[in-house]
């Protein structure tokens, strides 16, 4: 494909499971020829959903559009506990799951939500000494991480299953939706893990509106540029600085 020059917007991509926010970046660098590429708010490598790419100068927009409020769904595996929180870690703990009603495990996970300090798990992209703590956890070590501030705005339990609950969370930039799955764990006195997660909105951008990236790289250069959101409709949608 010929190089699509002097572009500049942003793409609501519907990430496949299995990717790194990075890989996307890549994919879509390579394949279009692009230089300036990048994205706004990383999604684990198991989750799906709306991951949003910024092209040309609106990569100088990308730390305020990293910065929206996020909306996700997921499943929370009772009764297993997990290195890294989630599905791809390993089990480090198993105990038996009570028999919750849905209301119970309501009430517990109402407790997360307001304003709070989360530390972040060890297996996860943060750089502390720019190394990621992921790669510090591989080799076995674990350094004190200091807690950040987040606002939880709902953890509204949608179904259960045992042993798996179906939620929505909405919150701030920068929270761990696995260390709520854990964390919930620990309350309800079973343990859990975040089994799956998909992102559903980021600011006014919806997943319903983003493309796949399979179909993505099936574009022409023109069809490409018609996926683009504007800069000047990228900059009207911000809240004020």
């Amino acid at each position: 494909m010929q190089p699509i020059d002097a572009l500049d917007g942003a793409l609501l991509i519907d990430k496949p499971a299995g990717m790194t926010s990075h890989d996307v970046v890549d994919e879509v660098r390579r394949y279009f020829h692009i230089k300036k590429v990048g994205h706004c708010g990383t999604l684990d490598p198991g989750a799906t959903g709306l991951l949003i790419l910024v092209v040309g100068r609106t990569t100088k927009l990308s730390e305020r559009l990293m910065g929206m409020d996020k909306v996700y769904e997921g499943k929370i595996k009772l009764g297993e506990t997990t290195s890294s929180y989630d599905a791809d870690g390993e089990l480090v703990g198993s105990l038996p799951v009570p028999p919750f009603t849905l209301e119970e495990i309501a009430a517990q996970a109402a407790e997360h939500q307001g304003d709070q300090m989360q530390v972040p798990p060890m297996v996860s992209a943060l750089k502390v000494n720019g190394v990621p703590l992921y790669k510090m956890a591989r080799k076995g070590i674990e350094i004190e991480r200091k807690p950040r501030l987040i606002r939880v705005y709902y953890f509204k339990i949608i179904s259960y299953v045992e042993p798996v609950i179906t939620f929505r969370v909405a919150c701030t930039k920068g929270t761990y939706v696995r260390t709520l799955a854990h964390d919930l764990g620990q309350k309800l006195g079973c343990g859990a893990h975040l089994q799956s997660l998909r992102r559903i909105s980021s600011g006014k951008f919806e997943v319903q509106n983003a493309i796949e990236l399979n179909k993505l790289v099936t574009l022409s250069p023109a069809e490409f540029q018609t996926r683009l959101i504007p800069q000047l409709t990228l900059a009207q949608s911000l809240e004020p600085i």
